[in-house]
């Protein structure tokens, strides 16, 4: 992915009129951070793992998601496309994605909602308006707002003023990254940081960089400052893809950096890998193959489990 595209341009007279783009904001979360909360999804991410179970998250800009399915092939968005992206063949439409603006021209017209913008730009203001809804339920939950995405680095402004007014809400915040970032961007954040879950997704640098495009030296130094220079409560959060990062070497090896460089008694989440990505690739009308991957058992997740602890973990959770 171009740098250039993940690079937000915000523009702000203040803080509140930061702009960013929001892929998605889930309420009633469950599985990011305590209690109750809402997370704000953002599009952009320095990352492009092959297990990557939002791919539309991955580009800044936003996307068009086209259901195949769901096409009846009346051509009505042929018609309506200032940039002739998108041709008919074989009974359904085809999008050019590298004509495509994703103007929404196309899903406006379509009688069968087989086509979806994902990504809104949105002011900071707007996003804490959304999680201002749900506040009681954070107050009587111990939960708040989780900026996940892609990545709250990819857009540190945006991410930043959302916090910092949620902050001054009495919410509680959290982050969920990837880790990938230079340690000026991060430290812009972090002040309004009450969580942060952290990513972890292979600890051979080689491997590493095959499976997710970039290496991991970065990502490991940056755990090891959020920890001990900013003393911030840290979850390590591990994808658990047959395969790929699921061997015993692996996990190990993790085990080993969290224990003897971070702390033992931090919480390490084994998330299983569904297959929920892979349906959003062919939305996105990629050519990519789809991840030659099941998702793993109850055994394979406790014997995994279990060489964490091996290793001295204390608080190893499947799931999270």
């Amino acid at each position: 992915m171009d740098n250039k595209e993940k690079e937000i341009k915000s523009v702000a007279s203040e803080d509140g009129d930061i702009k960013g783009v929001v892929f998605n904001i889930q309420r009633y979360s469950i599985h990011d951070g305590p209690g109750i909360r809402t997370t704000v999804f953002l599009k952009g991410c320095p990352l492009s793992c092959v297990w990557c179970q939002n791919p539309e998250s991955q580009a800044l800009k936003p996307e068009l998601f086209y259901n195949r399915e769901r096409c009846v092939g009346c051509g009505r968005c042929i018609a309506v496309c200032p940039v002739n992206a998108i041709e008919m063949g074989e009974g359904k439409v085809h999008t050019d994605r590298n004509l495509c603006t994703a103007c929404g021209h196309c899903v406006d017209v379509c009688p069968e909602e087989a086509r979806e913008v994902m990504g809104k730009v949105m002011t900071a203001k707007e996003v804490v308006g959304e999680v201002m809804k749900d506040a009681i339920f954070y107050k009587n939950s111990g939960g708040g707002v989780t900026i996940s995405g892609g990545d709250p680095f990819a857009q540190p402004a945006f991410s930043a003023a959302i916090l910092k007014f949620s902050r001054e809400e009495g919410i509680h915040t959290a982050i969920e990254t990837c880790g990938l970032a230079p340690w000026i961007t991060i430290e812009k954040i972090l002040p309004y940081v009450d969580l942060v879950l952290y990513d972890m997704k292979h600890m051979n640098t080689a491997e590493h960089k095959r499976l997710t495009g970039v290496s991991n030296e970065l990502i490991l130094e940056n755990a090891k400052r959020i920890f001990h220079e900013k003393h911030i409560p840290l979850v390590i959060r591990v994808p658990v893809v047959p395969g790929y990062n699921d061997s015993a070497d692996n996990m190990d090896t993790l085990a080993t950096f969290v224990v003897h460089e971070l702390s033992p008694f931090l919480q390490i989440h084994l998330l299983p890998y569904h297959r929920l990505g892979e349906s959003k690739i062919e939305q996105l009308e990629r050519d990519q193959s789809p991840l030659n991957s099941a998702p793993p058992d109850e055994e394979r997740m406790l014997s995994l489990k279990q060489i964490m602890e091996e290793r001295g973990l204390k608080k190893v959770i499947i799931g999270g």
